[in-house]
């Protein structure tokens, strides 16, 4: 998902609790390029399906774009104009949903059964227009639910959706599949519901949100959001009006898998994405596509791979330097940022193509790049991606002649796929279809505190895998698929 920006988050840094402690500051580490890790085989993997946001998205937020969220924050519309989405299957309280899955965020919430819909003013609309995927997770309904009193959750994406009700505790599991080690033969893993209910990732008494006041623009598959990054970005708070919400009342807390580590559910720390790519057909024709991924736990995730493989440290944020990316001691883990030594493409000796504050971002269909870096690539194409005022988007020929892309980290290379720089966007006037670049701007390369985004597009050709206690991050470059 989009984010808010790290002037609206520094506040929140160090914010403490007297019921709970768990921002992590991390020890001192140098910057230093690390081997690539060996990892071990996932115990669970569970299907991904892919699909898009509504077209009407684009708009509402072009109409809200420089306007103040109803909360008072204004919210930036980072990565939030083109965006697909990649979900999988959870059980909560023995009631199915499916669930965004994303890097970029950490609360875990399902929309509760009777919400209110709202726009992205403020204003009430029926609840369709929220498009979740299900009517919402009944609170009495579960035998197992807990609710937390006197807290709310409040979150703000970048995108200017937001969710604001209530908090609690229930188990999750995510997937449904054959753990690896009971069936290493097959590695079959199933998209529909009924077959070995409790072989996928159980977690249990997982705090999280079941909002009931939601501005939302669904899918029409997904009932929420399952984020895996650190507890610096949860969004619960000492008070039980989330209009409410502040630095002063931040309440930290133990995101999914962090649950799942501390809970010993996995081997090792570590969860995996291995996202696959739609085709330009199956984009244009399919509102959803099956089996598109996998999300691994316990180790990486089964796909083919080549022998390219890095790990580098995840860079936390300085509460002291402007929220600059920083290995020091009194830095805060909050995404997965990594630095990236250089992008690679005819032209790109033109640019200054280094830059150390780049996200590795499920849950965002774009790479967002240096302003620069993405001008030279558009103009290596042929014909040229044309950055469009309209939309604020650089548009690209469907049937253009990309050149590949290559983003160095650590010390090994990774291509993406020219493919992955074409994504279908429905059709002009006439009928003529269109499609937008896969490259964007995400700011100026030469301010420190512009935040970047490597998405889809790049996930598509990397196994991404995660060890959020370690925090590091260990990338394999996928075999051609």
């Amino acid at each position: 998902m989009g984010f808010l920006s790290l002037v609206a988050l520094l506040p929140l840094l160090g914010a403490t609790s007297a019921t709970f402690s768990v921002v992590q500051h991390r020890a001192l580490i140098p910057n230093v390029q690390q081997e690539a890790r060996a990892l071990p085989e996932a115990q669970f993997t569970t299907a991904l399906g892919k699909t898009a946001r509504r077209k009407s998205k684009r708009h509402a937020l072009a109409l809200l774009r420089g306007k103040t969220h109803p909360g008072g924050i204004n919210v930036p519309l980072t990565g939030a104009d083109f965006e697909e989405e990649y979900i999988t299957n959870v059980t909560v309280g023995d009631q199915h949903f499916s669930l965004i899955v994303d890097t970029g965020s950490s609360d875990t919430w399902i929309v509760q059964k009777g919400f209110t819909c709202l726009d992205l003013s403020g204003n009430p609309v029926p609840q369709p227009t929220c498009a979740f995927g299900s009517e919402g997770f009944d609170l009495e309904a579960s035998r197992t639910f807990k609710a937390f009193p006197n807290v709310s959750l409040s979150i703000l994406y970048g995108g200017g959706e937001f969710v604001k009700g209530d908090v609690g505790f229930d188990n999750i599991v995510v997937g449904v599949e054959i753990p690896h080690r009971l069936c290493p033969l097959f590695r079959v893993t199933f998209f529909f519901w009924g077959l070995f209910p409790h072989g996928g990732l159980s977690v249990h008494n997982q705090e999280m949100g079941f909002p009931q006041i939601t501005a939302f623009e669904g899918d029409g598959l997904s009932s929420g959001i399952m984020g895996l990054a650190f507890p610096g970005l949860t969004s619960v708070f000492n008070t039980s009006n989330p209009d409410n919400a502040s630095a002063a009342n931040f309440i930290p807390y133990l995101p999914l898998f962090f649950s799942a580590i501390q809970q010993k559910a996995v081997e090792k720390p570590l969860f995996s994405i291995a996202l696959d790519r739609a085709s330009l057909e199956q984009q244009q024709n399919n509102s959803f596509v099956e089996n598109l991924g996998r999300l691994s736990f316990g180790g990486i995730a089964p796909v083919p791979v080549t022998e390219t493989s890095t790990t580098v440290p995840v860079q936390g944020y300085s509460t002291v330097s402007g929220g600059t990316p920083s290995n020091a001691r009194n830095s805060t883990d909050l995404w997965y940022t990594v630095d990236v030594a250089a992008y690679k493409f005819p032209g790109s000796n033109s640019v200054n193509t280094k830059s150390n504050n780049t996200i590795l971002d499920s849950g965002t269909t774009l790479n967002l790049l240096p302003n620069d870096v993405v001008a030279a690539y558009a103009s290596a194409c042929n014909p040229p991606a044309v950055f469009n005022a309209t939309t604020e988007l650089y548009m690209v020929d469907c049937k253009a002649t990309v050149p590949e892309f290559y983003v160095t980290i650590g010390d090994k290379t990774f291509s993406i796929d020219p493919r992955d720089q074409i994504l279908a966007d429905g059709t002009d006037a006439n009928g003529n279809p269109l499609c937008v670049f896969g490259t964007q701007e995400g700011g100026d390369g030469g301010n420190a505190s512009s935040i970047f985004i490597l998405g889809e597009v790049f996930l598509h050709n990397v196994v991404a895998t995660f060890n959020p206690i370690e925090k590091e991050i260990t990338l394999t470059q996928r075999a051609k698929y």
